[in-house]
C-alpha cells in the first residue's frame, strides 16, 4: 500500500460511469483493507479520515455490480473488512493495467523527462 499520492509519471484512472470506478487511490485504498482488515486501519495510514475511505468504499462498491468490499460491525466482537472475490479480481486487474500502461508509454516518458527543467531543491 502506498501512503504517499506523489509519484513521478502517469496516474490511470478507470471511468465506468458517472463516478472514478478505480484509480490509484482507490487501489491503495484496497490493498490497505486487504492488509489490515479495517476500513478504518487502510484509511489512516494513508492519511485519510474513516469518513473518507468509508466514501471510497461505497463509491467502489456502487460502480460494480457486486461489492468490493464487505464490512462487519463492530462491538464486542470488533468489526472488520475485506475484500470480495470481486475486490481481488479488481485490484489485481487494476495493477495489471497500471504495468502495462508505464511499460506502453515508456518511451514517450522518457522524451518528456529529458524536457523537464532542473529544480534547485534537487527534484
Amino acid at each position: 500500500m502506498k501512503v504517499e499520492n506523489r509519484t513521478i509519471g502517469a496516474r490511470l484512472r478507470i471511468v465506468l460511469g458517472p463516478d472514478i470506478a478505480i484509480g490509484p487511490g482507490k487501489a491503495d485504498l484496497l490493498e490497505g483493507i486487504r492488509e489490515t482488515g479495517s476500513i478504518a486501519g487502510a484509511g489512516r495510514a494513508m492519511g485519510m479520515s474513516y469518513k473518507r475511505a468509508w466514501y471510497l468504499v461505497e463509491t467502489m462498491n456502487r460502480c460494480f455490480e457486486r461489492p468490493l468490499v464487505e464490512a462487519s460491525k463492530g462491538g464486542r466482537a470488533g468489526g472488520g473488512a475485506s475484500l470480495t472475490k470481486l475486490g481481488r479480481e479488481v485490484l489485481a486487474r487494476y495493477r495489471r493495467m497500471e504495468a502495462l500502461t508505464a511499460d506502453a508509454i515508456e518511451p514517450e516518458m522518457a522524451a518528456l523527462r529529458r524536457f523537464v527543467a532542473a529544480r534547485s531543491d534537487g527534484t
